[in-house]
């Protein structure tokens, strides 16, 4: 029996489970890292466009905001200054009743809703205060809070946690924030904490539990005048434990618990604006935990996609739509003199979403070609989303056009990826109100679900099905194992095993989102098409902090349905 282990230090589990299984199993090859798209040459040559499918014609709501829970429901919700929305309140639930409302001072319709996967249904939730524009992170026991909105709701904090009867709903903590949070940005952190981040006209950050307001003078210094294009800005929480935050075309590394900028970045270039209202959109690529020992920090690289020229935003409010950006900028930010690397995307785009697949793949997806964000200031939809192979080495093949749409998501749309791997899209309302006559891009109230290239049913032989799980909670550097069938294996490909954090996504920004290649230390076939993987949780809360992730089983580019792993 020949046994390849294509590793220096395999551990003490891998030769115990060697020992242990060695006249019944076979151990087969390790591969301690993605090798290019993971898709074999012959796959390769012709990715599918995927599939769409309307899951609803109508949830009674415009999908601004998104966050999937560990329950496999969707929380999902709009504003409450649109007007009446076609989602009647839950039974025994009184109309709301706000003064201060722009719209509707008495409302009877309900402005959020929870969507369950598996069944294909929604429930009505109900909100009192107006959630426009906010942001929101899960809490490592799975609450969802949201924080911020317009009006009334800009100092507010919302809370839901999962359940599986049709109970529970938002719990609203008013003037919980120190100040106005509209068009904020949230990160988790490794304590758990969660950090909020600017806000318009705001330059300052807090935490939720509350705590003290600290300033940031990068957020005054990357406003512009008139077009601001410093909202929303892009978070992400590095392995060292620090922030990295980009807002506008200019980035920093910055040390949030003693308030300092450690670096700033390069610009990026070309000039074109990034972060809201001219709506580019940003991931953390995976974190690739193999091969690295204890006290490797793993390298980090960042990208930015799309946004629109300078002035824009301006231009589009008096009718004039410019081009948007089609360049993207990868950085190594863990390099000592980093630097971007640009590339092109097939189309310019604005307002796309960015999310990453269990693959470690990003699908770009939703936007417009001219204009930006805002009320009637876009037009040309890209109905075409794009697939980018991040591990692709030759650049001028790792962006893919897939199948288009059928339905326009402009502003205030938003997408996510569910743990089946498919990716859900809703929303889309450019004007003031829910509007849905005599306009060119009327209010969306649909959702839909795009099934990506890996879901082809020509794939199916390829694709794994995870049987069971030594334990759904993984403490930081401990071992777990999977069992898995897959009919057609391909031993030269060997497997990955990826953990991804949900994001909750609005306005072009997946927040929370990362992607974690886990460090495969065996892997044992058990029986014909049935095969074990075991592998090493994250080293730090910094790489991963605490919560709910899916995890998944990947074979030559083609990921298992996931399940949920506790980080902890």
């Amino acid at each position: 029996m020949a046994i390849t282990i294509i590793k220096n230090n395999y551990s003490f589990l891998s030769i115990f489970f060697f020992f242990l299984f060695f006249s019944t199993t076979t151990l087969l090859t390790i591969f301690p890292s993605p090798s290019q798209s993971q898709i074999p040459s012959q796959l390769l040559s012709a990715i599918p466009g995927g599939t769409w499918d309307l899951l609803q014609s109508s949830i009674g709501i415009s999908g601004m905001h998104m966050q999937l829970l560990h329950n496999n429901k969707v929380i999902i919700f709009d504003r409450t200054d649109f007007g009446r929305s076609n989602l009647s309140l839950p039974t025994n639930h009184s109309c709301r009743i706000d003064p201060n409302d722009v719209a509707l001072k008495i409302d009877c319709t309900a402005h959020s809703l929870i969507y369950d996967i598996l069944t294909n249904t929604i429930r009505p939730l109900v909100i009192q205060t107006d959630t426009w524009c906010s942001s929101g992170a899960v809490l490592p026991n799975g609450t969802l809070v949201q924080t911020g909105g317009y009006n009334d709701g800009d100092r507010v904090v919302r809370t839901i946690s999962p359940c599986d009867d049709d109970f529970c709903d938002w719990t609203e903590l008013p003037y919980y924030l120190t100040v106005r949070r509209w068009y904020a940005s949230n990160q988790v952190l490794p304590d758990g904490r969660i950090i909020i981040v600017g806000g318009r006209r705001v330059f300052n950050y807090e935490f939720y539990p509350r705590n003290l307001i600290y300033k940031l003078s990068f957020l005054k210094e990357t406003r512009d005048y008139y077009d601001e294009n410093n909202l929303y800005p892009f978070l992400h929480l590095l392995p060292d434990g620090n922030l990295f935050i980009f807002a506008n075309t200019r980035s920093i590394l910055f040390d949030y618990v003693g308030n300092r900028v450690l670096k700033e970045y390069p610009y990026l270039p070309g000039g074109d604006k990034r972060n809201y209202p001219s709506s580019g959109s940003s991931v953390m690529l995976p974190i690739r935990l193999t091969g690295h020992n204890e006290t490797q920090i793993p390298e980090v690289e960042i990208m930015v996609c799309g946004g629109a020229p300078p002035g824009a935003f301006y231009q589009a409010l008096h009718g004039v739509f410019m081009g948007a950006s089609c360049s993207c900028g990868r950085i190594k930010v863990s390099d000592p003199n980093p630097v971007w690397v640009m590339e092109e995307m097939p189309m310019g785009r604005v307002m796309s979403d960015m999310l990453l697949l269990p693959t470690g793949d990003v699908i770009i997806i939703n936007g417009a070609g001219n204009g930006t964000a805002g009320w009637e200031a876009a037009i040309n939809p890209v109905l075409n989303p794009v697939l980018y192979l991040t591990y692709e080495p030759d650049p001028s093949r790792r962006f893919n056009v897939l199948s288009p749409s059928p339905i326009p998501r402009l502003y205030h749309s938003a997408a996510i990826l569910l743990p089946d791997g498919r990716i859900m899209v809703g929303g889309s309302n450019p004007h003031r109100l829910y509007n849905f006559t005599d306009v060119l891009y009327p209010t969306e109230l649909s959702l839909e679900a795009f099934s990506p290239h890996y879901l082809a049913p020509q794939y199916s032989q390829f694709r794994p099905t995870i049987m069971s799980v030594s334990n759904t909670r993984l403490s930081y550097r401990d071992i777990l194992t999977l069992s898995f069938f897959v009919p057609a294996y391909h031993t030269e490909e060997g497997v990955s095993v990826t953990l991804l954090a949900p994001s909750f996504t609005t306005h072009s920004y997946a927040m929370n989102q990362r992607l974690l290649v886990l460090n495969v230390v065996s892997l044992l076939q058990m029986a014909t098409s049935s095969y074990q993987v075991s592998v090493t949780g994250p080293l730090t809360a910094n790489i991963a902090p605490p919560g709910y992730y899916l995890m998944f089983v990947v074979h030559v580019g083609i990921p298992s349905h996931g399940i949920w792993i506790k980080v902890e």
